[in-house]
């Protein structure tokens, strides 16, 4: 697990604990968006405030699954700044369309994050509830636009649906303003072999008798996988494990 996703967990539930055997605690920190120019710290602390068991725990394993990928990708400051931007889009786009409702949670920098690893990992799945397979990008536009929906009929059940897509919109400003195509691009680049068919053909012709038989499957597996799907389709975890049977003469000079 990536230092700032550790960090975030931590607080997260640190507060969590704080909140619920101090009753009182929590009330100085919530972000009530008519109250803003009074209490102006709440426009951070709020994220850090749950409103039970269930809220706090989706909101963390979904920290916990797409953070560190997010954070290894962008580096520690720029993900700092993503999941705090982020949360604070959240608490601007309620201040205009919901400046009555109080909200708590840490949605809204979480839901930047969801929308950072879509950009970055448009088609890599994600099992909802961990059995409905779904793809990172319909994930997102699924998710705002049952906020969209749900916020334009009163946000019912004391969802703070602006916050959410207001997440996804600072997270979406600030990764166009960071130049997210020559980033990805970049990325793209160092980590996806690359797709000329005279690259694949070496990495058929690999002498399957040399590799340990414990890689074999893997690697006929794959190797498959590209021929049905196209490289694109690979994980990265598939990858890197692909990258070690490049044969020598292909691989890229060292820097």
């Amino acid at each position: 697990m990536t230092p700032w996703v550790k960090r975030l967990l931590a607080a997260n539930v640190i507060v969590f604990f704080m909140q619920y055997t101090m009753p009182a605690f929590a009330s100085p920190f919530v972000f009530v968006p008519r109250l803003v120019l009074v209490r102006p710290w709440t426009i951070i602390t709020y994220m850090f405030l749950h409103a039970g068991f269930t809220h706090i725990l989706f909101n963390m394993i979904a920290l916990f699954f797409f953070g560190p990928r997010v954070e290894a990708r962008l580096g520690p400051g720029r993900f700092v700044q993503l999941y705090f931007l982020s949360g604070i889009s959240g608490a601007l786009l309620s201040l205009v369309f919901a400046p009555n409702s109080a909200i708590i949670g840490a949605s809204a920098a979480v839901f930047g994050v969801m929308l950072a690893f879509a950009m970055f990992w448009p088609r890599e799945r994600i099992l909802i509830w961990g059995i409905i397979p779904i793809e990172a990008r319909w994930l997102v536009v699924i998710t705002t636009a049952l906020a969209l929906w749900s916020g334009l009929q009163g946000s019912q059940g004391g969802v703070a649906d602006f916050a959410h897509m207001g997440g996804y919109v600072g997270a979406w400003v600030f990764l166009k303003l960071i130049d997210p195509s020559r980033v990805v691009a970049r990325f793209r680049a160092s980590t996806v072999p690359r797709t000329d068919g005279s690259r694949l053909a070496k990495w058929k012709q690999v002498d399957l008798t040399r590799v340990h038989e414990v890689n074999r499957g893997e690697l006929n597996r794959i190797l498959d996988k590209i021929s049905a799907s196209g490289i694109e389709s690979l994980t990265v975890q598939e990858r890197a494990f692909l990258s070690n049977f490049i044969p020598p003469d292909s691989r890229p000079p060292a820097a």
